[in-house]
This record gives structure tokens, C-alpha cells and sequence, in this order.
């Protein structure tokens, strides 16, 4: 009988011998499938490897989780003064977390092709928080990690956090905040959502559709980019205003 074994399945064959040794020959079963069922019950039991080894399930121990004392995934203490304002989770909810801040420190829709393709949208809805903003309840040991640039999956900063189960995008982490996705909060009020408006639109001209709100339009990144057309014009003359007195202090100091 032929298996098509993937890499993370020959990892795990490799980690199982001994186990597969164990198991009843109850009826007439070859070696290999004997180790390929093994392999498949720990790989069901597992987030180890899935998750870009972020530490055994539920441990907190150890080297390899001290990233779970870390903000944004420390979990705060009861004592702490942490004001719970927010509440969201993944699709499959073993992923929940509370939100403390009101309001975002900015909202925008980014309309770059990374984000297109990883959140399988026309865009992406991301609000900036403080590391310390965030509580994590559930789920530190169903979380992955993926960093883009390197395309690896340890968590290596900046790097885009995930279910490691449903695959819910959960937030990017980078190097001082977080960039969370409204998306995933359970909003209890209209005025709630209306907090995370958001203030601009990046990558405008990389859009799939187009979205009149009025809002300012930059060609990359909001404030280190140049705002289109379609922006409104008195963000453009103050962009143009900025950028004036930026040239003319160079000059001073020439």
C-alpha cells in the first residue's frame, strides 16, 4: 500500500517509530500504515509544529514560551487595573482576547496586494493599539505566526499572528504595536463600531474597487507617501504645507 508522505508527516513519522512499534496487530496491517496512523493521531493532538514551534499546548514554561509573558500576549493579572471595553475572537472562538482602549490610536483600510491576498479581501480593515492594550483569555497555544517578508512561520518581528486552527487572521504584530482587525470584535453598540472609523486609505492606487468616502488617499504609506486626486483637497494643501516647511527648515539649517 503506497502513502504520500509530506515533510511535516516524515517529521513526525520519524518522532513515532517507537510508538507505531506499540500498537496491536489486530489484523493485517504493514508497518507503514501502522506508523502512518500513528503519525496521524499526534498530528491531531498537535499545535506544536502548527504553529511554528510557539511552545507546547497550554505550557507557559520554558524558553521557547516566554513569549507568552511578553505584551501583547502576557495575560494580565485580575489585580491589574485593566478596564475590559472590548471583547473579540476568531471564527472558530479558541482564540478570544479583551480589548482595553476605547478608541484606536488610527484606523485605516490598506489596499496593498500582501494584504489583498493574505485576508482574501479587497483590503484590509486594521485599527493600531498598544501592546499592553490587549488581553489574550484564550488560546496562546492555538496561535501561529507568519512572517512575510521571509515567508517563515516563527515569530520573528514584524510578523502577521493567526488561528492555528480556523486560520483567523488575529492581528499584525510589529515591532512597538499591534494592528488588530475590527472585524473580529463583537461591537455591542453602532457608537462602538463608530469608533473605528477609519482616518485614511494606504496603497490607494494598488485598489480593487473604488471607494468615494472622502477620505484622504495616499499612494503608500499615509504621511511618507503622496495623496491622489481623489483625496480631499484641503488634506492635499495641508500635505503640500508640511512639505513646504519641511524644505524650507533644510534650508535654514544649509
Amino acid at each position: 500500500m503506497a502513502f504520500k508522505f509530506t515533510t511535516r508527516r516524515l517529521t513526525f513519522v520519524s518522532r513515532n517509530l517507537q510508538a507505531a512499534r506499540s500498537i496491536p496487530n489486530s489484523r493485517p496491517v504493514s508497518r507503514l500504515n501502522q506508523i502512518y496512523l500513528q503519525t496521524q493521531r499526534n498530528m491531531s493532538n498537535s499545535t506544536y509544529t502548527a504553529n511554528g514551534e510557539n511552545g507546547d499546548p497550554g505550557s507557559t514554561e520554558g524558553e521557547l514560551n516566554e513569549w507568552k509573558h511578553r505584551a501583547p500576549y502576557r495575560v494580565h493579572d485580575k489585580a491589574e487595573d485593566f478596564h475590559v471595553r472590548y471583547e473579540g475572537s476568531c471564527h472558530c472562538g479558541k482564540v478570544r482576547y479583551q480589548l482595553s482602549r476605547e478608541k484606536p490610536l488610527d484606523a485605516k483600510y490598506c489596499h496593498c496586494t500582501t494584504c489583498q491576498k493574505i485576508h482574501g479581501a479587497p483590503f484590509q480593515w486594521a485599527a493600531i493599539f498598544h501592546k499592553d492594550d490587549i488581553n489574550f483569555t484564550h488560546g496562546h497555544h492555538d496561535l501561529g505566526w507568519y512572517e512575510s517578508s521571509e515567508k517563515t512561520c516563527v515569530h520573528k518581528l514584524p510578523c502577521k499572528v493567526s488561528c492555528a486552527y480556523c486560520r483567523t487572521p488575529i492581528m499584525d504584530e510589529g515591532r512597538n504595536m499591534i494592528l488588530l482587525f475590527p472585524t473580529l470584535i463583537d461591537f455591542k453598540d453602532p457608537a462602538d463600531r463608530k469608533n473605528f472609523e477609519i482616518s485614511c486609505h494606504m496603497f490607494y492606487p494598488r485598489r480593487v474597487l473604488d471607494i468615494p468616502d472622502g477620505k484622504p488617499k495616499w499612494t503608500g504609506i499615509n504621511n511618507e507617501s503622496d495623496l491622489i486626486e481623489d483625496s480631499p483637497q484641503e488634506a492635499i494643501n495641508e500635505l503640500k504645507r508640511k512639505r513646504q516647511e519641511e524644505e524650507d527648515e533644510k534650508k535654514d539649517h544649509n
